[in-house]
């Protein structure tokens, strides 16, 4: 020690006689003896630096910063590294230590520092090192390309739960950017890792979008049986089962979501409805059976009543099952529910022929209200079919008309004995029957009363125009026999007809269809009820594909030769989607075809101009078609097809009407498109992308009576960024602006197309979310917070306190909208108050304590 204080004295006279060589010696000379001491190091390689030695100090400064990273001392560790800088270019490993010790201080310098390393790394082939630079930077900027970077290494590593985490994260990245898009991203990610539960979720949601509904199941089956699985992840399962149509195997995972959250009744109610759509009529008796125990116990009953006879409306009935409800609502005085169950029951007994049943149930319907509109109707009908005494017990509880009603003919008249004179009653029971069968959905059970029909009356849909429409809503063609069969033959045993699927040709030629625009209205109503382009098309190609039977149904949005810009298709149940590709080569081919008008085509094989797509006809079966061009202003600007997968012959009459529903579809896009051009024009604000205050009763208004209309729910949030005042006076009121610009433009960007935001006052935004109830809202708010967190206080590091208050709008249709939004509007901001009472970053909802009041 004394020899290197002698030394560092002399070091120190040499540079005081400006001689640096020789200090620098001395300084080597003491490293020799002493290779720890930093402090002559870091004057050694000073000198070395203004000497213009630079391997020497490249060296000093390798030797320092090394000690300084084994140290975590970052702040000199900085320091040295810009020095080694300036006379070597540092090694990759160098680059990553220095990164991360400027990580906290300069991101985007450490960002550098990571993107420098890691083409060090990879030029080395150093793959782990060059994952660790990789996941760094995907800590520091998560875009798609980071994610898919670090995803790619980590695979090629074997490090599949880190990859699998990575690929999770591209899959919400693109999700977020648009709807659908990270699909396969969640399914490399789910193969890497299948025992991620949170990659399950998002892997089994795509499939389920993509009506996928085994392969959802088959991935959330066994995701469902880990310890810790998510409710999502049991109320999906439970989701996709019943679209599989497994209700008895929905039931455990419902059930047990059921007990835990007792608001899930609606789910278990809609399980109900799908064992009646499957025909389990026992096991809904019995899951409601277990469902009215459970909720009378929790005293809901009167909830849960209500509910069940949603449901009831709702689901194809049975006779088991309307007998239960009858007896329920019975017991619970719950009397218009009571009678109009049982009118339900007494059309069912009447179309089965259980007359007796039938007249029992109208009895307990007339004890009740004998001025249902429509009972005395009912009543003629039994005549002849039930016992007199029951007839004239039922006739007799009628206020007026029981003493004209004249006598009752004997029962067994009522059904012919001789076939060459058939009663007309027997045909208008028969027809009625199938009247009642089709309107619950039975269409098996009237088609067997239609055939009966077919043989015992042939011909008959010549002269009865009633007749011939059931015939075209069943999808059947009556087997024809030759005018001058007598009626005895008919009357004989013969091979029954063929029946028609829903997506066969229509009746021929010598059957008078009626086309049915009580339909075609109902078809407008739902077209114009659609807020954006797609949902148009979207509506259109399902509605009027299911209304003509068709095998497929496509709409484009184009012009004359050029790709279409939008393109939906409806394909029938069992019909093969057609590819993106055929599509398109389709629609150019047929929009050609168009150019005069509607074009009808029996037999597509015949008709030379779709001789280039010849392959994809054969693949798709498309036999027969019919077209209409969608005219705008006089241009063709899309066109709609009906595609047939047998042959068709399509009737003038079905034109007509593919050309009426053409026109609407038009003015439906255009509506649309008006909507989202009235959303951007002036009301909007330039900057933030929101609609100005002075918008806000206006919109919340339509969008209340387009809920009642639709009755679908609607929700209101508002999101509080801080107390304006406050704000303002910290960083000024502009700088306030430029953050909630910011914040507007965020939102606008993550919200559905229907969905309406709108800037509330300074600090507050407002959003209105149609077709959302408050469950949905909250799942809303937790996505948004996410999207929003990147939003700082400006000039500072941190967040802005977001508080939200959460309000459903309490929709009745006898209450007036301007008193449902008036209410909601007090609600919400009572819940953004009682939010920003609790403390930093709280969501609270306000459910309606008082109904608003109907406007007399």
């Amino acid at each position: 020690m004394p020899d290197i204080s002698k030394r560092l004295e002399k070091a120190e006279r040499y540079l005081q006689k400006s001689k640096p060589e020789a200090a620098l010696d001395e300084y080597l000379g003491i490293l020799e003896e002493d290779a720890g001491n930093e402090q002559v190091r870091q004057a050694a390689a000073d000198l070395c630096l203004a000497l213009g030695r630079d391997r020497e100090a490249s060296a000093l400064l390798s030797y320092l910063f090394e000690a300084e990273v084994a140290a975590g001392d970052g702040v000199k560790g900085i320091t040295t590294y810009k020095k080694l800088a300036k006379v070597v270019t540092p090694t990759a490993l160098q680059t990553f230590h220095f990164a991360q010790f400027v990580e906290k201080r300069d991101k985007k310098e450490a960002l550098e520092a990571y993107e420098t390393a890691l083409k060090g790394f990879d030029a080395q082939h150093r793959p782990k090192e060059a994952l660790a630079a990789a996941k760094r930077i995907v800590d520091l900027v998560p875009t798609a390309k980071n994610l898919r970077r670090a995803g790619e290494k980590a695979a090629s590593l074997g490090e599949s739960k880190a990859a699998a985490l990575y690929f999770g994260q591209l899959g919400v990245l693109k999700d977020t950017e648009s709807a659908g898009t990270g699909f396969e991203w969640f399914e490399r990610a789910y193969h890497l890792d299948p025992q991620n539960l949170h990659l399950a979720l998002p892997y089994a949601r795509g499939f389920f979008a993509r009506n996928a509904f085994p392969e959802c199941i088959a991935v959330l089956t066994p995701a469902v049986a880990e310890r810790g699985s998510s409710p999502e992840l049991h109320d999906l399962l439970v989701r996709a089962l019943v679209a599989c149509k497994q209700p008895s195997s929905a039931e455990p995972y419902a059930w047990a979501l059921f007990e835990n959250d007792p608001k899930r009744l609606d789910e278990m109610c809609s399980l109900v409805g799908a064992y009646l759509d499957g025909g389990f009529t026992a096991k809904a008796l019995a899951l409601v059976q277990k469902l009215d125990q459970h909720e009378t116990r929790a005293g809901r009953q009167r909830d849960f009543i209500s509910r069940l006879h949603e449901v009831s409306e709702k689901a194809t009935p049975a006779i088991e099952f309307l007998e239960y409800l009858v007896r329920l609502f019975n017991a619970t005085n719950r009397e218009q529910e009571y009678c109009g169950t049982l009118g339900k029951l007494f059309q069912l007994y009447y179309a089965s022929g259980d007359y007796a049943k039938a007249g029992e149930a109208l009895d307990r319907v007339v004890e009740v209200d004998p001025y249902e509109p429509g009972q005395r109707q009912k009543l003629a009908m039994l005549r002849g079919k039930i016992d007199p005494n029951l007839y004239n017990s039922i006739a007799n509880r009628f206020q007026s008309g029981a003493a004209t009603e004249e006598p009752l003919p004997p029962s067994n008249v009522s059904t012919p004995s001789d076939p060459h004179d058939p009663q007309p009653t027997v045909l208008e029971d028969i027809i009625l029957q199938a009247e009642i069968y089709l309107q619950y959905g039975m269409r098996a059970k009237a088609l067997e009363r239609l055939e009966r029909v077919s043989r015992l009356f042939p011909g008959e849909e010549g002269k009865n125009q009633k007749l011939r429409e059931l015939y075209i809503t069943a999808g059947m063609v009556p087997k024809q026999s030759a005018p001058s069969s007598p009626p005895a033959k008919a009357a004989r045993p013969a091979n029954p007809p063929k029946n028609t699927p829903a997506a066969s040709p229509p009746p021929p030629p010598e059957v008078a269809a009626v086309d049915d625009f009580a339909r075609v209205t109902e078809i407008t109503r739902n077209i114009h009820r659609q807020v954006n382009v797609k949902s148009v098309l979207f509506s259109a190609v399902n509605e009027i594909g299911r209304h003509f039977g068709a095998s497929r149904c496509v709409a484009g949005l184009c012009t004359p030769g050029k790709p279409p810009s939008a393109a939906l298709e409806y394909c029938a149940p069992g019909v093969t989607q057609s590819e993106v590709l055929a599509i398109v080569k389709l629609i150019g081919v047929v929009q050609q075809l168009a150019v005069n008008g509607a074009v009808s085509i029996a037999d597509v094989r015949k008709v030379g101009a779709f001789e280039a797509m010849r392959e994809h006809i054969a693949a798709l079966k498309i036999e027969s078609l019919l077209a209409m061009p969608l005219i705008d202003a006089g241009e063709q600007s899309g066109i709609l097809i009906l595609q047939q997968c047998t042959p068709r012959q399509w009737r003038q009459a079905d034109i007509v009407v593919l050309k009426t529903l053409a026109e609407q579809v038009v003015l439906g896009v255009s509506n649309a498109r008006l909507r989202s051009l009235m959303k951007s024009l002036a009301v909007t604000e330039e900057k933030s992308g929101l609609l100005k205050r002075s918008s806000y009763l206006d919109v919340f208004l339509s969008e209340v009576r387009r809920a009642v209309q639709q009755q679908t729910p609607l929700t209101v949030l508002l999101f509080h960024f801080g107390k304006a005042s406050a704000l303002s006076k910290e960083v000024g009121e502009s700088q306030v602006e430029n953050m909630m610009q910011q914040a507007g433009q965020t939102i606008c960007s993550h919200v559905r197309q229907n969905d309406v935001a709108l800037r509330y006052d300074l600090t507050t935004i407002a959003l209105l979310l149609s077709d959302t109830g408050e469950k949905n809202g909250f799942l809303v708010v937790e996505k948004m917070k996410k999207v929003l967190a990147s939003i700082q206080v400006p000039g500072t590091d941190r967040m802005p306190v977001l508080s939200v208050g959460l309000a459903e709008t309490a929709l009745q249709p006898k209450f007036d909208p301007v008193d449902i939004v008036t209410e909601a509007i007090n609600r919400v901001e009572a819940a953004l108050e009682m939010a920003r009472a609790d403390g930093s970053n709280k969501t609270r909802a306000l459910r309606p304590s008082l109904e608003p009041n109907p406007v007399a």
